[in-house]
């Protein structure tokens, strides 16, 4: 079973995030920035690898953490720190199967719920009401892209959020 999952969690990255991680974290072209260059390219090879790790992991809680939130799937309401950090990834990937239901991993609603979970956790230190402002407008914003624009927001996101689970 853990291997089926495994694999199931390998298609469902390989799906999603076609896009090369790296190439979305940016970097200044200014000729002062010379030293920001150098130390970002060194924390991207002395994290490559942990950060290649955790992208998979950080996408599917996201996934997941909004379609419990809709669907109420599962009687606990998980936080996305505790789903990142702390439950077994093939867990969170059965918990995401079965929230997901007929709905498959490529699909628009996938897609969705991974952009609303990435940007709930952008939008978390913001207090109640401004928050929730700001996830409309995110909500219009996502109704309006295509499904390649959501997937590239969703790779970016993602790869911000895990390079913030690396600090």
């Amino acid at each position: 079973m853990k291997v089926a999952l495994n694999k199931w969690l390998t298609v469902l990255i390989c799906c999603l995030l076609s896009m090369p991680v790296w190439s979305q974290v940016a970097t200044t072209e200014d000729s002062s920035a010379t030293t920001d260059k150098a130390h970002n390219e060194w924390l991207k090879q002395r994290f490559s690898k942990q950060h290649q790790a955790l992208i998979p992991i950080v996408a599917v809680a996201d996934i997941f953490f909004s379609c419990n939130k809709a669907r109420k799937v599962d009687p606990k309401s998980y936080e996305l720190r505790e789903l990142i950090t702390l439950m077994d990834k093939n867990v969170l990937a059965e918990k995401l199967a079965n929230c997901l239901g007929e709905d498959t991993m490529q699909s628009d609603t996938a897609l969705n719920f991974g952009l609303f979970g990435c940007f709930h956790q952008q939008l978390a230190h913001l207090p109640k009401a401004e928050r929730e402002q700001k996830m409309t407008l995110v909500k219009q914003a996502v109704s309006s892209l295509s499904h390649d624009e959501r997937k590239k927001s969703f790779t970016q996101c993602v790869t911000e959020q895990s390079i913030h689970y690396l600090k």
